[in-house]
C-alpha cells in the first residue's frame, strides 16, 4: 500500500508538471492569437494612418516558433512509436532470452513485458505507453542493448535485466514515461525555435524571449524529477540485488561502463574507418565486437576501465547517479544466500544471428551503399588496413625523397665512385614528380643505398603522427622507416597469397609469414637493412628466396583498388569537404556545413510558413486599412453643399448654401453676404468644443443706423 501510494504521488507530480508546459504552450499560442486579432482590427479603424507593420513582422516570425511548440506538445501528448533502428524479438526464436526475462519477472514480483526489442546502445531501459497521460497501465517494452549481450557475462546480463523489470515492480514507470515526455517535449520544443531561428533571420530576431522561457522552465523540470529519478534507480539496484546478488550487479554496472568506451571505440575507431576507406561494412558488427571484447590483448585495458569506471561523475542531465554512489549503496546490502536455480545465471542468452544482421544494418545511416561481407572476411580486411596504413605514407615519403635527389647537384650518380644504377627517381623507370603509385621495395632499397635513409625517415615521420600519449622526441625515425619496409615486404607476401594478416586490436596487424619462417624474422632483416649500411643486398635475397621479386609494384597498390578508394573518396568529398584528386596539393575547406534532406525540408517549411503569414497578414491589412471609414474633422460637422446651386464668377452663387445661406449684407451661419466664399465647399467650422455658442440680443446692438454718419454726395 505504501509503495502503492508513493508511486500514484510521484505520478500526480509528473503529471502536473506535464500539464504546466501544456499550458505553457497553451498561453503562448493564446497571445500570438490576441496580436494577430490586434493586428487586423488596427488596420480597420478609422484613426490609423498606416496598416500595423510591426505587428505583422512580429506574427510572421512567431508563427513557426509557436508552430514548432504546438508539434512539440503534440508529439508528447501521445505514446512514442518504437525507434527504427530497434529489433522486435519475437517468443518463437529467442526462447532462451523470452524464459530468462520471464524467470527473473517472477522473482522480482512483476508481469514479464509485453515486447522485447534490441538496439544498438549499451544500455537497457523499460518503457510503458500508460493511457491517459500515465494514469492507467499500457504496453510495457524491454529496450536491450546488443552489445550488452554480447558483451557481459550471462550472471551479469541477468543482472541488468533483473534491474530494468525492477522498475515495473516499483511502478516508477508511470514518473518514467511522464517525465520522459516532458523531457523529450521540452527538447524538442527548443529544437523546433532554434530551427526556425536558424533557417530564418526574421524568425532569428524574436527567438530569444521563447528560448528564454523555456530554458528556464526547462531547469525547473529537471530539478523537480531528477532526484525522484534518482531514487528509482537505486530502488531497481536493490529488487536486482534480491535476485542476483548484490555483488553480481555492481559487477554488471561497472562491466557496462567499460563496455560503453569501448563500444564507442570499435565504432568510431575500427568500423567507420574501414567503411570509409573499402566501402565494406560486416554482416555481423556484433559479433565482430564480442571478437574484440575476448581478445587477449584487451584484458588488461578493459580492466583499467573497469577500475576507473568510478571516477566518471553523473551528468547533470542523467536520470542516473553516477556510479560511486550506486556501488557505495550496494555495499551496504547484506549478503543473499544463492536463489533457487541460481545455477541457470551461468547459461548464456543465446540470440539468433538474424537480428543483429538486420540489427547492424541501422550501424550505417549514411553508408548504405557500403557492401556487407561476412565477418571473419571484414575482419581479415581490418587487421590488413590497420597493418597497411603506412604504406601511403612509405610512398609519399619515398617521392619527395627522390624528387630531391633529383636535381643535378644531388644525383648520387654524378658523384664520382657512384653507380649509375642507384640514381634514385628518373632511374627507376618513373617521372620525377609522379604520385605515389606503383611502390616496390627496390625503391626503398635504391634510397637506404644511397645514403639517403635519415632523410627518408625524417619524411616518413613527418607524415605520420605520434602514438597516443607519446612524446614527439620519443619516437625513432629508423625504428618507424623499418616498420613501414617490414609492413611493404608483408604486403607484397599477402598480395602472392603466402602469408595473411591476423588482427591486433591495440596495435597493427601481425603478419603471419609463410611456413618455415618464425614471425619476427621478416622484421628483422627489415631493421637489419634500414640501419646497417650494405645489408638491403642480403634483404634482396632473403626475398628472392621466399619467391618475392624486389622490383615488382605492388598489386592493387595504384591499380583496381587505388581507383576505387579515389572513387570512394570522391564520393565522400561532398560531405567531407576534400578534393577529389588523387593527390591535392591543399585540402578545400567548407564553411557551410552539409544540410540533409529531413533538415531541408524542415527549412523550407519554416520558410514558407512565416513568408505565407507575412504575405496573408499584408493581404488582409492593407484591404482593412484601404476600406476604412474616415471620420469628420471636429466641430458642427461638413457642411452640404446645395445640389441645385451654380457658381457664377460676376456675382457668385446663384442660389446660396444650405444650412447656412446668405441674406442681405450680413454675416450668418458662416455664408457671406452677396459674393463667394474664398475657400472651396463645404467650409468646416473651426470652433472650441467646449464654448458655447453665443448670439448677441436686440439689446446689444446698435442704438443708430451707421448708414446716416456716412456724407452723402453732393448733388
Amino acid at each position: 500500500m505504501i509503495a502503492a501510494a508513493v508511486a500514484a504521488a510521484r505520478a500526480v507530480l509528473a503529471l502536473v508538471l506535464l500539464a504546466v508546459f501544456y499550458a505553457l504552450v497553451a498561453l503562448l499560442v493564446l497571445l500570438w492569437l490576441a496580436f494577430l486579432v490586434l493586428g487586423i482590427w488596427s488596420a480597420g479603424v478609422p484613426e490609423s494612418t498606416a496598416p500595423p507593420t510591426s505587428v505583422i513582422v512580429a506574427c510572421a516570425a512567431f508563427a513557426p516558433i509557436v508552430a514548432g511548440m504546438v508539434w512539440a506538445v503534440v508529439r508528447t501528448a501521445r505514446p512514442a512509436a518504437p525507434p527504427e533502428d530497434t529489433v522486435w524479438v519475437s517468443r518463437r526464436r529467442a526462447p532462451a532470452l523470452w524464459t530468462a526475462v520471464e524467470e527473473l519477472a517472477a522473482g522480482v514480483g512483476t508481469a514479464p513485458p509485453d515486447a522485447i526489442r534490441l538496439t544498438t546502445e549499451v544500455n537497457a531501459s523499460v518503457t510503458e505507453d500508460a493511457a491517459f497521460l500515465g494514469l492507467m497501465s499500457g504496453r510495457r517494452t524491454l529496450y536491450l542493448g546488443l552489445p550488452l549481450v554480447v558483451g557481459l557475462p550471462p550472471a551479469e546480463l541477468r543482472a541488468v535485466l533483473a534491474h530494468e523489470l525492477g522498475h515495473f515492480s516499483r511502478r516508477h514507470s508511470r514518473f518514467g514515461a511522464l517525465a520522459h515526455r516532458g523531457t523529450v517535449g521540452l527538447a524538442a520544443a527548443r529544437e523546433a525555435i532554434n530551427s526556425a531561428a536558424a533557417a530564418n533571420n526574421l524568425v532569428r530576431t524574436y527567438a530569444g524571449g521563447p528560448l528564454l522561457l523555456l530554458r528556464g522552465y526547462t531547469l525547473l523540470f529537471r530539478w523537480l524529477t531528477r532526484p525522484v529519478r534518482r531514487r528509482q534507480e537505486i530502488e531497481a539496484d536493490r529488487e536486482a540485488a534480491r535476485v542476483a546478488g548484490a555483488r553480481t550487479v555492481a559487477d554488471a554496472l561497472r562491466s557496462a561502463a567499460a563496455l560503453e568506451v569501448a563500444w564507442l571505440e570499435f565504432v568510431g575507431g575500427f568500423l567507420t574507418p574501414v567503411r570509409r576507406a573499402e566501402g565494406r561494412v560486416p554482416d555481423d558488427p556484433f559479433r565482430v565486437f564480442a571478437h574484440m571484447v575476448e581478445a587477449p590483448e584487451l584484458r588488461e585495458p578493459l580492466a583499467a576501465l573497469r577500475a576507473r569506471a568510478t571516477e566518471r561523475p553523473a551528468d547533470r542531465d542523467d536520470p542516473h547517479p553516477d556510479l560511486a554512489t550506486r556501488l557505495s549503496r550496494l555495499a551496504r546490502l547484506p549478503d543473499q544466500p544463492p536463489p533457487a536455480g541460481a545455477d541457470r545465471f551461468a547459461e548464456p542468452l543465446h540470440v539468433p544471428s538474424g537480428y543483429a544482421v538486420a540489427l547492424g544494418r541501422t550501424l550505417h545511416p549514411g553508408g548504405r551503399t557500403a557492401a556487407s561481407v561476412p565477418w571473419r572476411e571484414w575482419l581479415g580486411l581490418l587487421a590488413e588496413h590497420r597493418a597497411t596504413r603506412l604504406l601511403r605514407p612509405l610512398a609519399e615519403a619515398v617521392r619527395t625523397v627522390e624528387e630531391a635527389a633529383g636535381r643535378p647537384e644531388d644525383v648520387p650518380g654524378s658523384l664520382p665512385g657512384r653507380p649509375a644504377g642507384d640514381v634514385p627517381g628518373a632511374l627507376l623507370g618513373k617521372p620525377l614528380g609522379e604520385p605515389p603509385g606503383e611502390m616496390s621495395v627496390q625503391r626503398v632499397l635504391r634510397l637506404l643505398d644511397s645514403g639517403r635513409r635519415m632523410p627518408l625517415a625524417r619524411a616518413l615521420g613527418s607524415r605520420v603522427p605520434p602514438a597516443e600519449g607519446a612524446a614527439p622526441g620519443e619516437r625513432d625515425p629508423l625504428g618507424l622507416l623499418a616498420e613501414a619496409l617490414y609492413v611493404l615486404i608483408g604486403a607484397h607476401l599477402v598480395a602472392r597469397g603466402s602469408a595473411h594478416w591476423t588482427m591486433h586490436w591495440t596495435g597493427p596487424g601481425t603478419l603471419v609469414p609463410p611456413e618455415g619462417i618464425a614471425p619476427e624474422t621478416i622484421r628483422d632483416w627489415a631493421d637489419t637493412a634500414v640501419r646497417l649500411p650494405g645489408q638491403t643486398q642480403r634483404l634482396g635475397l632473403h626475398l628472392a628466396a621466399l619467391g618475392l621479386d624486389e622490383r615488382a609494384p605492388l598489386p592493387g597498390f595504384a591499380g583496381a583498388a587505388g581507383a576505387g578508394a579515389r572513387e570512394r573518396a570522391r564520393e565522400r568529398a561532398p560531405e567531407r569537404g576534400e578534393q577529389t584528386g588523387a593527390w591535392p596539393s591543399q585540402p578545400q575547406i567548407r564553411i557551410t556545413p552539409g544540410v540533409d534532406g529531413p533538415a531541408r525540408r524542415r527549412i523550407s517549411g519554416i520558410q514558407v510558413l512565416a513568408l505565407t503569414v507575412l504575405l496573408g497578414l499584408t493581404i488582409v491589412t492593407w484591404l482593412l486599412w484601404a476600406n476604412r471609414e474616415e471620420r469628420p474633422y471636429p466641430g458642427t460637422g461638413w457642411q452640404r453643399v446645395n445640389p441645385t446651386s451654380t457658381y457664377d464668377p460676376a456675382g457668385g452663387t446663384s442660389a446660396g448654401l444650405s444650412g447656412g445661406g446668405l441674406s442681405d449684407g450680413s454675416v450668418s451661419g458662416g455664408g457671406l453676404s452677396g459674393g463667394v466664399s474664398p475657400w472651396p465647399d463645404p467650409i468646416p467650422s473651426y470652433r472650441l468644443p467646449t464654448a458655447p455658442d453665443w448670439t448677441p440680443g436686440p439689446s446689444l446692438g446698435p442704438s443708430f443706423h451707421i448708414r446716416s454718419l456716412v456724407p452723402r454726395p453732393t448733388p
